[in-house]
């Protein structure tokens, strides 16, 4: 092989490698220009949504919540809690919060937007996105990986990642700036129905809520309980109500819609 193209082909290799994102890079440091917003102002916002750090009640059991951030790629750029501790919160429902966001971003557009409560209904036996659950599994590696002491702060070890993962119960919304999508947020830690309110409360303080329609008109992306004896959905995006005060509380905060007719 010549001598001169076998050195070309190594800096070409060397300036290649040099480009790549490192595998041990800062993770904090990943996709953050096309972040819709950064972890202290979640964590800030997230405290004044939930009753046990000065919040308003959201009709559940009141916890303390996990919420995660992803842009409109599907990679984490946020990951806050309301406790003043991880495990003021239910350990499992940090990983449910990314997926929510990783869903609500990955079934809307920038013209419609679909909450994952949206998604109960259709993701039934029998519904038009049966199976949806199981399509896009989480990236365990993402979740887990790192130290656990970082978990909901700057460095937790999500952010800069895709963490995959579909959910269809309460907590996941699209977020929309003036100039269109910009990603989703995910909110748990509590019941589902709570779930919504609180990322209700908090997509609203974010000033990400100018969203365009949904499949309930007026109320956009609203988590809609119509949800008959029956078992049946009039609409075909009903959610379950929950066993709290969640259903009168995301009327009253325009979150939600009851009853048969979707407004």
């Amino acid at each position: 092989m010549n001598k001169l193209w076998t050195g070309a082909l190594a800096l070409s290799i060397a300036g290649l490698q040099l480009s790549r994102p490192s595998a041990a890079q800062d993770p904090s440091q990943g996709s953050s220009a096309s972040c819709p917003v950064d972890h202290d102002h979640l964590a800030d916002i997230l405290k004044k949504s939930v009753k046990p750090s000065g919040g308003p009640s959201n009709g559940g059991l009141d916890n303390h919540e996990w919420a995660a951030v992803v842009n409109r790629q599907g990679v984490v750029c946020a990951v806050a809690f309301s406790g003043t501790k991880a495990d003021d919160q239910w350990p499992g429902s940090r990983a449910i919060a990314a997926e929510k966001a990783n869903t609500a971003n990955a079934f809307s557009l920038k013209n419609k937007a679909m909450a994952t409560a949206n998604l109960y209904t259709g993701a039934q036996p029998g519904g038009f996105l049966f199976g949806a659950a199981s399509s896009n599994p989480p990236i365990p590696d993402t979740i887990y990986g790192g130290q656990s002491q970082d978990f909901g702060t700057q460095h937790d070890p999500m952010v800069g990642k895709q963490v995959g993962g579909v959910i269809v119960f309460g907590g996941g919304l699209a977020l929309y700036d003036g100039n269109g999508i910009g990603g989703a947020i995910g909110v748990s830690g509590d019941s589902s129905c709570a779930d919504h309110n609180v990322a209700w409360r908090v997509r609203h303080l974010l000033g990400l809520d100018h969203v365009p329609a949904g499949v309930s008109p007026n109320m956009k992306d609203a988590i809609i309980y119509d949800i008959g004896p029956d078992g049946k959905s009039p609409s075909g995006f009903g959610h379950p109500k929950c066993d709290g005060k969640e259903d009168q509380i995301a009327v009253d905060l325009g979150a939600g819609v009851s009853g048969s007719v979707v407004r």
